[in-house]
């Protein structure tokens, strides 16, 4: 019986004693900055690998958690995520100035409380899980304690996660007193009583608000632009990518009851309202950026308000898109940072529009993989981003929410104007800024996996959609 544990446990397993020893090695050789990051490396793809395996079946271990299945998409996209902003910043974190070892300890952290989140089958595993990706992210926003940028996205990344972690809090709170229990199973069995009960439906309701902080939906957004603009650049992908996912777990776990359609979706009308107003809001705001970076961090909460979408509508398909989305958005968000991680500068500079003026004469090779990036951002077909986006609808569209599909659509049609608008800088604009643009190879590859994904994700969309399906079954 142990030794079954044991092997389920394996990939949580491999990730802690991975930081313990990275620890060991960091305090006893002075090469730990060279080991550390291929040790990462190693250890992402082992566990990504065995994700793929567990993914047919799932099991619970103690109660409180669940291996394979749905979890283990999720273990699959954190790990393999993890591995790609990892390579991005073997080289970029020594011009960025946070050449430490500590660097990645915390990355492997802070996967680690996404694994526990993605798995959670209680509401303490939730918030622990929570609190270790939450506060390794606060430590990576500010890992460059020299830079004032990255002190001031760290500490309002801090001051106001703290604040939305008080809504989990007090939410797991009100429901722990209205069921007597912690258990998710118990909710999902007693979810249709529940939700009659006054205080169950305010704890909910407190612990939703807590998450829309994480996955930065509007009106809970007001951290995003200015710590994705402070922060690392590798670590503002790390963090708007999978992180998001992390988050999308939990919402996706909570509605499990209504999906399986033993419940009413009482929580549909506050889905709709922070999807519209996150679609509305992050695609008009982001035609005013100049800043690639911060273009980006509103675009995430674009992306935020299509996936809540699939919340809104909470059906098996639109569970399933929202699924498809966040693993295609982690590929071509990766992609895209690590695009601008390669170009940007050692002061911070060269994060502009201005610096991708005439980039295809600079770096054909940096232009191709970042116009394909925006054109799947923008969900042009047939890449990634436009099946994550239809899944999505399609699941809308089922559950009458066509009006909300449509809207959708409107957003994306605006957003393609801020997206391509790089690529005509790009292409079609003379060259503003004289830079020479240094040899990055681990970047180079993570930059090329990600294509590689957006790319197959896009033209074979099945080889990934039929998987989640059976997993979600």
């Amino acid at each position: 019986m142990e030794n079954s544990i044991f092997l389920q446990l394996l990939p949580h397993i491999i990730l802690g004693t991975a930081i313990v020893l990275a620890v060991v090695i960091e305090i006893s050789t002075e090469k730990s900055k060279q080991i550390l990051p291929w040790l990462a490396v190693l250890v992402f793809f082992a566990n990504a690998i065995i994700a793929l395996y567990r993914i047919p079946e799932s099991v619970t271990v103690y109660g409180m958690l669940s291996v394979g299945g749905k979890a283990a998409i999720f273990d699959f996209i954190f790990n393999f995520g993890a591995l790609i902003g990892i390579l991005s910043s073997v080289n970029y974190i020594k011009k960025y100035g946070a050449y430490f070892g500590e660097f990645y300890i915390i990355v492997l952290t802070s996967v680690l409380g996404m694994m526990l989140l993605a798995g959670s089958l209680d509401l303490f595993t939730v918030f622990l899980g929570l609190e270790l990706m939450s506060i390794s992210f606060y430590i990576l926003a500010g890992i460059n304690r020299k830079k004032l940028s990255s002190n001031e996205a760290s500490l309002k990344y801090f001051l106001l996660g703290a604040f939305a972690t008080g809504f989990v809090v007090y939410g797991i709170a009100l429901i722990y007193g209205s069921m007597g229990n912690t258990n998710l199973k118990f909710m999902f069995n007693h979810f249709p009583n529940l939700i009659s009960h006054p205080l169950f439906v305010i704890g909910m309701g407190l612990f939703l608000i807590g998450f829309s902080f994480k996955i930065a939906a509007f009106p809970f957004h007001m951290w995003v632009p200015d710590v994705y603009q402070g922060s690392a650049t590798t670590v503002t992908g790390i963090m708007s990518t999978i992180g998001k996912a992390a988050a999308f777990s939990v919402l996706i776990i909570t509605l499990t009851a209504v999906t399986t359609g033993s419940a009413p979706h009482t929580f549909e009308d506050y889905f709709i309202a922070i999807s519209l107003l996150s679609m509305l809001y992050g695609s008009i705001v982001a035609i005013a950026q100049k800043n690639l970076k911060r273009m980006l961090a509103y675009s995430s909460i674009v992306h935020a308000g299509y996936m809540s979408i699939g919340l809104a509508a909470g059906n098996a398909a639109s569970i399933g898109g929202i699924i498809f989305y966040l693993a295609a958005y982690t590929f071509m968000n990766l992609g895209a940072f690590g695009v601008i991680s390669i170009i940007e500068g050692e002061n911070d500079d060269r994060v502009n529009l201005d610096s991708y003026a005439g980039l295809n004469k600079k770096s054909p090779v940096l232009a191709g993989f970042m116009a394909l990036f925006m054109f799947a951002l923008a969900g042009i077909p047939p890449l990634a981003g436009f099946f994550g986006k239809y899944y999505v609808f399609v699941g809308a569209i089922e559950q009458n929410l066509v009006w909300l599909a449509i809207i959708g659509i409107t957003a994306s049609v605006i957003s393609i104007y801020f997206y391509l608008r790089v690529v005509v800088y790009m292409y079609f604009k003379d060259e503003l800024e004289d830079f020479t643009i240094e040899k990055n190879i681990p970047g180079l590859t993570a930059v090329a996996i990600s294509a590689l994904a957006v790319l197959v994700f896009g033209i074979v969309p099945d080889l990934l959609m039929s998987v989640i399906i059976s997993a979600l079954k």
